[in-house]
């Protein structure tokens, strides 16, 4: 399993004000946010694979983007792009399988076809449940989100070999991990419930996770996700 050493010095976010680093001089680099669950998902993979010299972090102050990044590096102005090979592409879910398939490392899509399989399909409904968990913010929380983490029970009994998705450590527990780990959070600290309860495997799965190097050092700080969630999500908590 590829895991970083050492925890990484992470440079500092650019603001409006801070000077754009060069562009196509032969680096690769992954603009980022150190608190967007997008950006996290292509950081993970990075560590992962042990990228840490080979892709440059540069964050971006979301609440202070620099004019230079929609105006020279990415005209969507969203985080994770990526810049490599003479182009800038963006995308987190497209990110890890670029990643994947063009650095070194170990690989995060299986070769065995029903584990490919399920895995395409778990990707592919991501999107759709982060959207149910945001949504279910705004009426009851726990009972709207209760769904969702049975259906993520469920899905983690399909494969016996592994604590994961698809048994091993793959590119689906980076689509999910980023959002969980955030749910998690938040329902623990404003509604007092603990998504784990009655769901081992989602339980085992988080746990082992977090053990992961190349995930928990690209973890948000919790009081910084209550914080972000009350303001953006929560206005009335």
């Amino acid at each position: 399993m590829a895991t970083a050493a050492l925890k990484e010095i992470l440079p500092p976010s650019l603001t409006s004000v801070s000077d754009q680093p060069p562009l196509f001089d032969g680096t690769t680099r992954l603009y980022t946010s150190y608190t967007c669950p997008f950006a996290q998902r292509v950081w993970i993979t990075r560590n992962y694979k042990g990228l840490q010299e080979k892709i440059k972090l540069v964050a971006i102050d979301l609440g202070d983007r620099p004019a230079w990044y929609k105006e020279k590096v990415y005209p969507e102005n969203k985080v994770p792009s990526l810049e490599h090979n003479g182009k800038v592409i963006g995308e987190s879910l497209d990110l890890i399988k670029y990643v994947d398939a063009n650095f070194e490392g170990p690989s995060l899509v299986p070769s065995d076809p029903a584990k490919k399989e399920f895995g395409e399909k778990l990707v592919s409904e991501v999107d759709s449940v982060t959207r149910e968990l945001f949504s279910a913010l705004k009426g009851d929380a726990i009972q709207q989100t209760s769904f969702v983490f049975d259906s993520l029970e469920n899905a983690l009994g399909k494969f016996d070999d592994g604590p994961f998705f698809l048994g091993q450590f793959s590119w689906v527990d980076i689509a999910y991990i980023p959002f969980i780990e955030r749910f998690q959070v938040v329902l623990a600290e404003v509604f007092k419930h603990d998504i784990t309860e009655g769901r081992p495997k989602l339980r085992a799965w988080i746990e082992e996770v977090n053990k992961i190097d190349a995930y928990a050092q690209t973890r948000t700080d919790p009081k910084e996700i209550v914080e972000l969630f009350k303001k953006r999500f929560l206005p009335q908590q």
